[in-house]
């Protein structure tokens, strides 16, 4: 049998201690540094950063992601909510998607809310196209969004009883 010579060792490949943080996740550090408690979760799933907010500092949170100079979250995309199911508590999730034009990120944020207390703060005053997408989360979800300009109905009928999109809607001889 030959010898087969062995390999030199080469250097190990030095890998990296801590993995780099996205950009989202660090807007996500700069509102828990601001807000503190308000921030209740915070996650990161195939590339999208969700930051759970408590609804009563919503508006606050905004304002600040809005105005912060190097972040500058000026477009809210989309404002919708989601029925989590009548076992749940909090029962909804009210949802807003940010985009920074400037930075080109997205970051996501939640708030729960229950359904006794279905009532979010209004994003109107920061962003003008949430006047819309609260109307239409009033009307098919039935979350109340407290300072709206102009809450009622947008999509469904005036002596439309209930909220079409709730889990206990009735699908039929409604």
């Amino acid at each position: 049998m030959s010898e087969q010579k062995l390999p030199e060792k080469s250097a190990p490949v030095e890998l990296e201690t801590a993995a780099k943080k996205s950009r989202a996740m660090q807007v996500a550090d700069r509102i828990k540094e601001k807000f503190g408690s308000a921030v209740t979760e915070v996650y990161e799933r195939l590339d999208e950063t969700t930051v759970y907010i408590e609804s009563r500092q919503i508006e606050e949170v905004c304002r600040f992601l809005r105005d912060e100079p190097e972040l500058r979250f000026n477009l809210l995309s989309d404002l919708t909510a989601f029925d989590r199911g009548i076992e749940e508590d909090p029962r909804f999730e009210v949802i807003y998607h940010l985009f920074s034009m400037l930075n080109r990120l997205r970051i996501r944020l939640k708030v729960r809310v229950s359904e006794d207390e279905c009532h979010v703060p209004t994003v109107c005053k920061i962003w003008k196209t949430a006047n819309w997408h609260e109307r239409e989360v009033f009307d098919l979800m039935g979350v109340r969004f407290e300072g709206h300009p102009d809450l009622r109905k947008i999509l469904t009928p005036d002596d439309l009883e209930g909220h079409p999109l709730r889990k206990d809607f009735p699908l039929r001889g409604y």
